[in-house]
């Protein structure tokens, strides 16, 4: 049976010691997050989700869910009774407004937080996500009534919500999409049509379910520029706010996935449901994006969260396997076999798990702290450089870090042998597990493209030269100092990463194919470059506790050596893909279709 440990010192060591959280104490809600209360938080929230929100886990994936012949959903066994918990400990409004209810505290702590319920089920934790990205799309452009009515419930964890995008003939390019909202009489419209792949479309965790739908009104223009946004619930609401009769919104199935089987993703028919517009009219699709890239950052957060339970598992596993003897003799001789710890090649296995999973924390928390600072910094340039920097990293977090979710849930299966694809240890549902991350919220070769496209062009280029900017600093700050040889290590890894940017900007004009074809090896490059560059203010940062005399010593030096396993055994990959990048789209688009 598989098992987890919130990664609680790693957490406050990258708060703490590497973000450094306690400086903004003068914005609103770090004055709240002392560390003492952050402690509490993390130390409350991990116990939740070990001990309430864990033991679901294996159960709900081999349940799933049941859809009925009325159209209503069930969960599995366990999952309504933990969402009561959830909704009632106020684990939902961590990080929303006090002015619906919420306890407001900085997103980068409840990010924290959000890991842990990832790794403990990932599948309930999209319940509660998929909210959250509603509430941030109803603090941006719902109108005052709309957030006094929908978010207290929300925030309360009493009503759930849902983004609908999604048709039988479009994914991505929602500029197909059939749905439409007519409107009607009293001033609400009638939607009509299909939604798939519908997350948490309908189950019986919360009271309502709102969908936040993108339809098109009649006689609007064509394509994405006639795309709306309305709010559909599942129950319509009587004159005192309380949910009402039922209205004509039904699941009609449930899909048959790979992974993720206890969340509830349906096909939504709507059929002539009353649904109310959020924004303005024909401005949908730029309101959903609020939800979506909330969403994005999300996904690469269950990246992470998949990756961390899978590799605990495997480290647990390795400890007390037996198997075979060491390379340079018994390790322990009194033994009949060493334990799989004496093999290099399990050893480089979890290394380059551990490795990738520390920076990739370090990351994900560095990008909430972004979100913070675009809403609360002091000053308006101070808050638009935040913002500029999570827009150009938001497709590097859920693109790089969701590739590297499953790629070390497959090593830690690997470490487990044949174990690993027996569903009694619980890897399998593990891998099968992060693979949809790589997937939903515009797959990461979509991610790639937007990097490309929209994001590194974005303003000239000023956020990548932000950015280069800030890591060239640290690299300059540590090249005297005992992380030298990191610095160097990664001052060339950034070389590299500017060099393959700049043949893009070179050859991508003249082939637009050029660009398409080295996308993905640039967003992995600057997936690897940054969190190179969280290795070196981690290693930084340890080895000035270490000077000090303070913190952990054994964490502390663990932290050294993984930063140079990182920089010796993952940073050279950056050089690797700036050749394949190089090699251009012809080889890429040579063949005639039918020779595939």
């Amino acid at each position: 049976m598989p098992s987890y440990t919130p990664p609680i010192a790693d957490t406050r060591f990258v708060l703490d010691q590497v973000l450094g959280i306690d400086r903004y104490a003068n914005l609103p809600g770090f004055a709240a997050a002392s560390p003492d209360i952050v402690q509490a938080v993390l130390e409350e929230g991990g116990r939740f989700c070990a001990e309430v929100v864990f033991p679901t886990n294996q159960s709900g994936d081999h349940e799933g869910c049941t859809r009925h012949d009325d159209g209503s959903v069930t969960t599995p066994a366990g999952f309504k009774e933990a969402y009561k918990q959830f909704a009632e400990a106020g684990w939902m409004g961590l990080g929303a407004p006090e002015q619906y209810g919420g306890q407001a505290m900085p997103h980068v702590v409840s990010t924290a937080f959000e890991e842990y319920l990832i790794s403990s089920n990932m599948a309930f934790g999209m319940y509660p996500g998929l909210t959250h990205g509603a509430i941030a799309a109803f603090l941006a452009v719902g109108s005052d009534a709309q957030k006094a009515l929908y978010l207290p419930k929300m925030i309360a964890g009493e009503w759930t919500g849902t983004m609908n995008l999604t048709e039988p003939q479009c994914g991505t390019d929602l500029g197909l999409i059939k749905t439409k909202a007519e409107l009607a009489a009293d001033g609400t419209y009638k939607v009509t049509g299909t939604k798939i792949f519908i997350s948490a479309g309908e189950h019986d965790l919360s009271d309502n379910i709102i969908h936040l739908v993108l339809a098109k009104i009649p006689g609007g223009p064509e394509g994405t520029k006639g795309i709306s946004l309305f709010i559909v619930p599942k129950f319509t609401l009587d004159s005192d706010g309380n949910p009402g009769a039922r209205n004509a919104v039904s699941c009609g199935s449930i899909e048959e996935k790979m992974g993720i089987h206890a969340n509830s993703t349906c096909v939504m028919n709507y059929d002539g449901a009353t649904g109310y517009l959020i924004g303005e009219e024909n401005r949908g699709l730029a309101a959903m994006f609020i939800m979506m890239n909330a969403a994005r950052l999300g996904v690469g957060l269950q990246g992470l969260g998949i990756g961390e339970v899978a590799y605990q598992n495997a480290v647990a596993y390795a400890k007390d396997r037996r198997q075979g003897r060491a390379l340079t003799g018994p390790a322990e001789p009194d033994q009949k076999a060493d334990t799989l710890f004496v093999h290099p090649d399990v050893r480089r296995m979890l290394m380059e798990c551990k490795a990738s999973l520390e920076a990739g924390r370090a990351l994900m928390l560095w990008g909430a702290l972004q979100v913070d600072l675009s809403h609360h910094a002091a000053d308006e340039a101070e808050r638009q450089a935040a913002d500029d920097m999570l827009s150009l990293l938001t497709p590097v977090i859920k693109g790089y870090l969701t590739d590297l979710g499953y790629e070390i849930a497959t090593k830690a299966q690997q470490v487990f042998g044949g174990h690993g694809y027996i569903r009694e240890y619980g890897m399998e549902q593990y891998v099968r597990d992060a693979r949809i991350a790589m997937i939903y919220e515009g797959t990461n070769g979509v991610q790639a493209m937007d990097l490309v496209g929209r994001k590194l062009p974005r303003h000239g280029g000023k956020a990548a030269m932000a950015l280069f900017g800030l890591i060239s600093a640290d690299i300059a700050g540590a090249k005297d100092g005992r992380q030298a040889e990191l610095a160097g290590k990664l001052e060339k890894a950034l070389g590299e990463l500017q060099a393959g940017m700049m043949w893009l900007m070179q050859n991508g004009m003249k082939d637009p194919n050029n660009a398409g074809a080295a996308a993905y090896p640039l967003m992995t490059m600057m997936g690897i470059v940054s969190l190179g560059w969280m290795w070196l203010k981690m290693a930084r940062a340890a080895q000035a506790q270490i000077d000090a005399g303070e913190g952990d010593r054994g964490f502390l030096d663990a932290k050294l050596v993984t930063a140079r396993f990182f920089a010796e055994r993952i940073l050279p990959d950056v050089g690797a893909l700036r050749r394949k990048l190089e090699g251009g789209a012809e080889a890429v688009m040579a063949l005639p279709v039918e020779a595939f």
